[in-house]
C-alpha cells in the first residue's frame, strides 16, 4: 500500500510540476482534474481499514475534484475562448524551476517536522507533495493575470491543504467531514467565479485581472 501512495504522490508532484510549466488553459484544467482524482486517492491507500463511510466519501471527492469542479471550468474557458496564458507575471521556465526548489525546500521542511515530533518517516513523502502542492497553488495564483488560472491556483492550494490534513490527521472521520466543507466552499466559489469571469469577458473581451485597475467608482 505505501508503493502505491508513493506512486500516486509521485504523480501530484508531475502534475504540479506540468501545471507551472503549461501555458495552455485547457491543458492546464486536465492537468488539475488529474491531480484532483489522483489526490482523493492517496488516503485509500495510507489507510489500513477504511470504513463503508470513508470510501463513499472519497467517492464524492473524487466526483467533485476531478469532475465537477474542472467540469465547469472547462465550460467555461470554452465560453470565454481564452487558449492560452499571454505574457505571465513570472515566465514558465522560472516557475518550473521555483516549483523544483519548492520541492527542496518542503522536503527540509518535512524533515525538520518529522525529526522535532519524533515522527515515522514513512509517510513523508506525503508531508513533503502537501507544502509542495500548497506553495505551488499559491504561487500560480500570484504569477498570473487570467483569472481562470488564478482559480486553478486556489484549487492547488485546496489540494494542498487537503493532503496536508491526511498527513496530520489522527482522526479518518473528522478529517473527511473538514474537507468536505471545504469542497462544497470551492465549489460555490467556482460557480461565483463563473459568472465573474463572463462579465468581465463582456467588458473587457479579456479575462486579465490586470483590467480591473481600470474600473472607477
Amino acid at each position: 500500500m505505501i508503493a502505491f501512495s508513493n506512486a500516486l504522490l509521485a504523480l501530484t508532484l508531475l502534475s504540479v510540476l506540468l501545471s507551472l510549466a503549461s501555458h495552455r488553459l485547457v491543458a492546464l484544467v486536465k492537468i488539475m482534474a488529474f491531480q484532483g482524482i489522483v489526490v482523493s486517492l492517496i488516503p485509500l491507500f495510507l489507510e489500513q481499514h477504511m470504513t463503508i463511510g470513508s470510501i463513499m466519501m472519497l467517492q464524492v471527492m473524487i466526483l467533485i475534484k476531478g469532475f465537477l469542479i474542472p467540469g465547469f471550468i472547462y465550460v467555461a474557458v470554452k465560453k470565454i475562448k481564452i487558449r492560452r496564458e499571454i505574457e505571465p507575471i513570472i515566465g514558465y521556465h522560472a516557475s518550473l524551476f521555483t516549483g523544483l526548489i519548492f520541492i527542496l525546500i518542503s522536503a527540509f521542511i518535512a524533515d525538520r517536522i518529522y525529526a522535532s515530533q519524533s515522527l515515522p518517516g514513512e509517510h513523508m513523502l506525503l508531508m513533503i507533495t502537501a507544502i509542495t502542492t500548497l506553495a505551488s497553488g499559491l504561487f500560480l495564483l500570484m504569477a498570473r493575470y487570467k483569472a481562470i488560472t488564478q482559480v486553478i491556483g486556489y484549487l492547488m492550494m485546496e489540494n494542498g491543504i487537503y493532503l496536508f490534513g491526511t498527513a496530520l490527521a489522527k482522526q479518518t472521520h473528522t478529517q473527511y467531514i473538514v474537507e468536505f466543507g471545504v469542497l462544497l466552499d470551492l465549489l460555490v466559489g467556482i460557480m461565483i467565479m463563473g459568472i465573474v469571469l463572463n462579465n468581465i469577458n463582456s467588458t473587457f473581451d479579456d479575462v486579465d485581472t490586470a483590467l480591473l485597475g481600470q474600473l472607477k467608482e
